[in-house]
């Protein structure tokens, strides 16, 4: 925000745009979802919201200028950012151990680098040091994954799950029809 760092228009943009495809996720979500689900997600949000809270009342009441705010602020999403960039880790050991990519979608992890890369370029050219750690890591943890699933890909098997989608060639009978014909 403007508030904490000066000349993040561009940054306050794509958050925002990002902020509501996400509200919109959500809303299907909440939509098609069991109460349980829907319980835990509310949850996840509600806690999301006063971390939020409670992080712009301490950078506007406690923290007096852009540069305070900015430390606090930036250091609070880098650890958020390299948690994001984290999280597949469990997924790459993983793909070692069994030696197989079937886990581990090509398109996020594509996805994962070249986020990981614009937002690097975008942190060189401003020399955004918050943005610039964080994201760096998300691009080398999006190459190492990439790295990974090209080991590995020849190497994992191909079963009947592969081929979701695709038209089956076997024909089954559902109990009704199988009784009904067994009478005849």
């Amino acid at each position: 925000m403007p508030f904490v760092h000066p000349d993040s228009l561009l940054v306050v943009t794509i958050n925002g745009v990002g902020l509501v495809l996400e509200l919109a996720y959500l809303a299907v979500f909440f939509i098609y979802a069991q109460s349980k689900g829907r319980k835990k997600v509310a949850f996840g949000l509600g806690f999301d919201v006063v971390l939020f809270v409670a992080i712009a009342a301490i950078s506007l009441t406690a923290l007096h200028g852009t540069k305070k705010r900015s430390l606090l602020v930036g250091i609070v999403c880098d650890i958020f950012n390299i948690i994001m960039y984290g999280s597949p880790l469990t997924i790459m050991a993983k793909v070692i151990k069994t030696k197989s990519v079937k886990y581990m979608p090509f398109y996020l992890s594509l996805t994962n680098f070249l986020n990981g890369c614009c937002w690097t370029a975008y942190a060189l050219i401003k020399f955004d040091i918050y943005m610039l750690v964080s994201n760096g890591l998300g691009a080398v943890s999006g190459a190492i994954q990439l790295i990974l699933y090209a080991a590995y890909y020849k190497s994992t098997p191909k079963d009947d799950d592969d081929f979701a989608g695709k038209p089956s060639t076997e024909v089954q009978l559902s109990n009704t029809n199988a009784a009904a014909a067994a009478s005849v």
